[in-house]
């Protein structure tokens, strides 16, 4: 079952299926796109709609797409990218979703909330907004609000619930139900065309009914944010960076749940190897399985004018990742990817295990530990893990970004043990990056994004299969 109007899914349909025959066609002749190291839920079968192939037994439906008129008359922007999903009440969720809109970029603001020009503008109460362009526009980042009722399969209300930011990327919920989303950028007045410098984290409640103001939290730092995730045990805060040459940090809340009220921010560093380098891309740090003991370094003026926190962390001794994205808390552990990771560059998947005392002085004789789980060596297995969650059965659930024309994007399950299997396969034209992925709290339900054109999707399926294995 697709639940979807296959007229309205994509403009552009027919190329749309046009391609996906092709892509057919080329499966057909061996080329699967895809390798499984186990079975997990069995082998895709191919969507009729050309839009998202699946195991057997599974569905999508269309909860929402670029473009609609949103509850509070504003339209749904574009570049969905990182996704949280909190529980309303027995029967609705409400789903809070990133969009990754740039200033600079002039087909963004053909994507933006008021870019039909319907007079949408004065809908938006702009004392909320953070920030505005030299040329005094709004800038056309921030997060929309769907309400979405997992009984019936009915987006109920949408809204936009945050502005003025900047490539909102991805981000985290947070245990008192808030998301956090992420500005993956460091622009600034003097090497943008914005008013006020961006690249910072901001706090949206998942109560919101309407547009929450926007508050940079500065403690966390100013960086090229990416994602997010939190100890509900601590309260501890852990942060990924979107460079190349990136740090992964950690932020000690000064009153835990409160994040405005400030903190420490550290980043991370490999015991006994200062400045080390951990994306095996030059020569090989370590391998698959190994775990290693860490330390944590403090950063000063983290609100970095010069662009420079990284390189300045590095100097005191902190490890480099390639491309720090994903980031998710499991069961007393975190995940995090590191896009660009390992000797092809097709990714890392590590795991990070607090110390029992964990940001108190005595963590030193009780460190956490890091350890490389998973390392692609064939980009069929895995290409360019970006966002990533747990399922409530403990797996990975990765979303693949990589930006090859032919080279299909696919959403990754990996086992406790590190063995990747196909869940499934962006089949449509755009063959954009998935985003996203969060399951609702009865598990009954993942909901992701395709960035273009812009798309959410609830999957549904016999998760137990797994679940019970």
């Amino acid at each position: 079952m697709l639940n979807l109007d296959r007229r309205r899914i994509l403009t552009g349909g027919a190329a749309a299926l046009a391609f996906g025959g092709l892509s057919r066609h080329a499966l057909a002749q061996g080329t699967e796109s895809y390798v499984n190291q186990i079975a997990g839920y069995g082998p895709l079968q191919v969507d009729p709609a050309g839009v998202m192939d699946l195991p057997h037994g599974f569905s999508y439906r269309v909860i929402s797409r670029l473009g609609e008129v949103m509850g509070d008359g504003l339209l749904v922007p574009g570049q969905f990218d990182g996704m949280g999903c909190f529980a309303l009440d027995d029967d609705r969720v409400t789903l809070v979703r990133n969009h990754e809109l740039k200033p600079g970029s002039r087909s963004h603001w053909t994507r933006s909330a008021w870019s039909d020009g319907e007079g949408r503008m004065a809908r938006l109460d702009a004392s909320k907004a953070y920030g505005q362009t030299a040329s005094g526009q709004i800038v056309p980042g921030g997060t929309t609000s769907l309400i979405y009722n997992l009984k019936t399969g009915r987006t109920e209300r949408q809204h936009l619930s945050l502005i003025g930011t900047s490539a909102n990327c991805a981000g985290g919920v947070t245990p008192w139900g808030s998301w956090l989303t992420c500005e993956e950028t460091e622009e600034r007045p003097e090497t943008a065309s914005v008013t006020r410098p961006h690249g910072y984290v901001f706090e949206v409640p998942a109560s919101a009914s309407g547009l929450v103001e926007a508050v940079p939290l500065k403690a966390m730092g100013r960086f090229y944010h990416e994602a997010v995730c939190v100890d509900p045990a601590t309260g501890v805060v852990y942060l990924t960076e979107d460079k190349t040459d990136g740090l992964f940090y950690r932020f000690l809340p000064n009153t835990p749940g409160e994040l405005s009220q400030g903190g420490r921010l550290q980043a991370l560093a490999i015991r006994g190897a200062a400045g080390a380098d951990t994306t095996n891309h030059q020569m090989r740090f370590w391998a698959v399985g190994d775990e290693l003991s860490v330390d944590w370094i403090d950063l000063e003026d983290v609100d970095s004018p010069n662009d420079d926190l990284r390189v300045r962390g590095r100097a005191s001794g902190a490890a480099i990742f390639a491309r720090g994205e994903g980031v998710h808390w499991g069961d007393g552990e975190l995940y995090l990817t590191a896009t660009s990771g390992g000797p092809i560059e097709r990714g890392q998947i590590l795991r990070y295990r607090p110390s029992s005392a964990e940001g108190r002085p005595q963590e030193a004789a009780s460190p956490g530990r890091l350890q490389l789980m998973v390392e692609s060596a064939d980009e069929r297995v895995m290409n360019m893990a970006d966002n990533l969650t747990v399922a409530p059965w403990g797996h990975l659930i990765v979303c693949e970004d990589n930006y090859s024309p032919t080279i299909r994007n696919h959403l990754k399950g990996v086992s406790p043990e590190g063995q990747v299997y196909t869940l499934a396969r962006n089949a449509t034209d755009a063959n954009s990056e998935f985003a996203g992925a969060c399951f609702s709290p009865d598990g009954s339900t993942l909901f992701v994004n395709y960035q273009h054109p812009g798309l959410t999707f609830a999957i549904t399926g016999p998760w137990d299969q797994l679940r019970a294995a």
